[in-house]
């Protein structure tokens, strides 16, 4: 996965955020789905972080691998 095509989930997940909290009575639009896309969407930034990381210290980028939510939101603390 590169980093356009993370930059370009991340776009399509804040998308549908800001449609789910704009129209919160839309179909599809509930608090269980919004804490998945807030979720998918600490995934995608933290896999983004790895990879320029690796690419800073010329390590592969795509030796990143996302990790799961427990351990990304354990770094927002």
């Amino acid at each position: 996965m590169s980093d356009q095509s993370i930059l370009a989930r991340i776009s399509s997940l804040i998308e549908e955020e800001h449609k789910i909290r704009d129209h919160p009575s839309a179909p599809g639009s509930s608090a269980p789905r919004l804490k998945e896309l807030e979720e998918q969407l600490d995934q995608c930034w933290d896999l983004l972080r790895q990879r320029r990381a690796k690419r800073e210290f010329g390590q592969d980028p795509e030796a990143a691998q996302p990790r799961d939510i427990g351990t990304v939101e354990r770094y927002e603390g």
